[in-house]
């Protein structure tokens, strides 16, 4: 499954919230240096959807806020 995120850095507080297009917005507090936003980004969807983090891929979008998530389900 893909999913179309738009990440928020530097915010207060982290949350993520649905957007209607079926995408999501996520806030983090890490700042986008050096992988930090990245690395918080897949936590945090690991987390919503129940996996490991090895299961949450950034196809696309490692240096924008528009990225391209791909989920592996549990098989």
């Amino acid at each position: 499954m893909q999913i179309k995120v738009k990440v928020k850095p530097n915010s207060k507080i982290q949350k993520i919230e649905s957007e209607a297009d079926g995408s999501l917005t996520v806030y983090l507090k890490s700042p986008p240096i050096d992988g930090k936003a990245n690395n918080e980004l897949i936590k945090v969807l690991a987390k919503k959807f129940a996996l490991p983090q090895t299961n949450i891929i950034i196809k696309s979008g490692f240096n924008c806020r528009q990225k391209l998530i791909e989920i592996q389900e549990l098989t």
